[in-house]
């Protein structure tokens, strides 16, 4: 008899609490506040849309919302998600769709959990 094991993906993130502590110092608590609550609303929004693409086969453009979601992650510290990120456009660059599906999976669980993390840091965005 064959045994199925299902697998329980689990990693930690990592958030750059030094980024975190000079957006505030530079922005002041109201302004980075609103900084880091649009990014999170921005990030959500993003990967959604990056699995929409994904599932569409546009990886012209889901690299594209990838490439943003770099962008937004490095300005409020989720160095995890960055380099996760990263390995999706280097996927979608390679054309390894295999690789591909399984990187993005991996995006979204880490991009769920850095959002989490950030979330439990304080309480942002009332």
């Amino acid at each position: 008899m064959e045994q199925v094991r299902l697998l329980a993906p689990s990693e930690g993130v990592r958030l750059d609490q030094d980024r975190l502590q000079a957006l505030y110092e530079e922005l002041g608590d109201v302004g980075a506040e609103d900084v880091v609550c649009r990014a999170m609303e921005e990030l959500a929004v993003r990967l959604s849309y990056a699995e929409k693409l994904f599932r569409q086969g546009d990886f012209q453009d889901m690299h594209k919302v990838v490439r943003s979601l770099v962008a937004i992650s490095e300005q409020i510290g989720m160095n995890t998600l960055v380099r996760v990120a990263g390995d999706v456009c280097t996927c979608i660059e390679a054309g390894d769709h295999v690789a591909l599906g399984a990187t993005l999976s991996r995006l979204v669980r880490i991009g769920e959990r850095s959002l989490s993390a950030i979330w439990d840091l304080d309480d942002f965005c009332p």
